[in-house]
């Protein structure tokens, strides 16, 4: 598996068509302490959070699940309102169980996203 797949990528709504490099410069993101976050920063905290759920998903046996895969059920909520601050994202991150990850999964399924 090419390890560029399982990269989990943020970008806000109204600039889904930008790479993350165009975007790093104009959008800053701020942590609970008041710092400022590049895109770039952002999007690796999110991603080192989507892995961490993925470990845990595969102890609890399911093995196939990508960083990649949590990210788009966790995001799926944020089409139509944007993206929530950063505090809210990794909850939605930390809190989800594998059942409402499965449930993603099998609605994703039926409406013909790819897996």
């Amino acid at each position: 598996m090419n390890e560029k797949d399982d990269q989990v990528q943020v970008v806000p709504a109204d600039k889904e068509d930008e790479t993350i490099e165009e975007s790093v410069t104009e959008a800053e993101e701020m942590d609970g302490e008041g710092i400022a976050m590049s895109d770039y920063e952002l999007n690796e905290v999110i991603e080192s959070l989507c892995l961490s759920k993925v470990e845990e998903f595969i102890m609890l046996g399911y093995e196939h699940v990508t960083g990649k895969d949590i990210w788009d059920c966790v995001s799926d909520k944020y089409r139509k309102v944007g993206t929530p601050p950063l505090h809210q994202i990794v909850n939605d991150i930390l809190s989800l169980k594998s059942t409402q990850f499965m449930n993603w999964m099998t609605l994703s399924a039926f409406k013909g996203a790819q897996f």
